[in-house]
């Protein structure tokens, strides 16, 4: 257990002097805090040993970045963890994915406890996989947890490797690998309070005017007091709140559908925030489409036929070419980038003309090699 600057230099200098990739995770306190920070970062070397990192208070992560740097990077299901990772300043210059191997590879299920158990045959125990480790002191049976997560993860990218190499695709893999570690983070939305759960049921420009200053009122309070806004209110207490158009803080506190821990403590906050939306003149409209963003596919049969017949045609070729490669769909081509296909196809749709689009979306090349050919039939007359 390393808590200090000084044990994690240690620490390093022992990781340094073990042999082979390094298995790493990290454990955060999703559903608990605002932010998601790392609040334990776990490490395993061979020849050195597991080494489990509480970064509450530390200062100086150089000299972890600088043996990491070193070697492979193990990680299952990556695209959780690198964020989190990324804030503390340690970022892989080579990556494995256990998780998104296992996808290439077909196996039906990919969470870390199944992939071990099919792939070495150890049963690992989930218990605190959902636990909040923003908690101090961490019990002894979450760091055995968390130490059984990432010990096995070199001997586990052996045997995915293995078999992905048996499979043809190993360079597959290779390439996802690189696209995962350098993919950057999603852009934030221009109105982030319109993905509140529930809130298409708000119709009104009044009705979404409360939504929002009530979602801008709670994350106000969420980011302050670094607590998961669901646990403040939950989406459904602001959906019922609108609903319900109060005419008093006393209607809003006698609301048996407005619900959470800060619903009556923090009362007088949410009653100003419909007020907001009561009385101002900025009344949203319908949600608009972001510039360049493609029309929801739900709606193209009865508004663009033509393009919800390519889609159609399209998926139906890549679901035949993904069970013939034994991996999903969306990992054999991205579904996005289909959509983009259907919608508006290349002026060249020759197989060559597919490439180059795809290439120009973010397909990766073992992709356009495989899916190219199979797409550029649908556009045959």
């Amino acid at each position: 257990m390393i808590t200090t600057d000084s044990e994690l230099r240690a620490a390093s200098e022992l990781l340094a002097a073990g042999d082979g990739p390094f298995g790493v995770d990290t454990e955060r306190a999703s559903g608990f805090k605002y932010s998601n920070r790392a609040y334990l970062v776990q490490v395993f070397r061979r020849g050195a040993g597991t080494f489990l990192i509480d970064p509450v208070g530390m200062t100086d992560f150089a000299p972890l970045a600088e043996t990491l740097a070193g070697d492979e990077w193990v990680l299952h299901a990556a695209d959780q963890d690198l964020p989190s990772l990324a804030e503390l300043g340690l970022v892989p210059a080579r990556l494995f994915d256990t998780e998104l191997g296992s996808r290439l590879l077909g196996l039906e299920r990919v969470g870390l406890g199944a992939v071990t158990a099919e792939l070495l045959g150890i049963e690992l125990a989930k218990a605190h996989s959902a636990s909040d480790w923003s908690t101090r002191p961490l019990p002894e049976a979450w760091l055995e947890y968390a130490a059984l997560d990432v010990a096995l993860l070199p001997d586990l990218r052996d045997a995915v490797a293995t078999r992905l190499e048996a499979a043809g695709k190993l360079e597959f893999a290779d390439q996802e690998f690189a696209a995962v570690r350098v993919r950057p983070p999603k852009p934030k939305a221009a109105e982030p309070w319109r993905k509140l759960t529930g809130g298409n049921r708000m119709r009104s420009p009044r009705q979404l005017a409360m939504t929002r200053e009530l979602w801008h009122a709670r994350d106000e309070l969420a980011r302050s007091s670094d607590i998961a806004p669901g646990r403040l209110i939950p989406d459904a207490s602001i959906v019922a709140a609108v609903g319900a158009n109060p005419r008093s803080a006393g209607e809003l506190a006698a609301l048996k559908t407005f619900r959470g821990r800060a619903s009556r403590s923090e009362l007088d906050r949410w009653w100003r925030a419909i007020l907001r939306g009561k009385t101002t003149d900025d009344l949203p409209g319908p949600k608009q489409r972001e510039p360049g963003a493609l029309p929801s596919h739900r709606g193209w049969a009865q508004r663009h036929p033509e393009a919800a017949d390519r889609l159609t045609e399209l998926r139906a070729v890549v679901t035949a070419e993904a069970e013939r490669q034994h991996m999903p769909p969306e990992n054999l081509i991205a579904p996005a980038l289909v959509r983009e296909l259907a919608w508006q196809p290349p002026a060249d749709t020759s197989p060559e003309g597919i490439a180059i689009r795809l290439a120009e979306l973010g397909a990766r090349p073992w992709q356009l090699g495989l899916v190219a050919p199979i797409l550029a039939t649908v556009f045959v007359d």
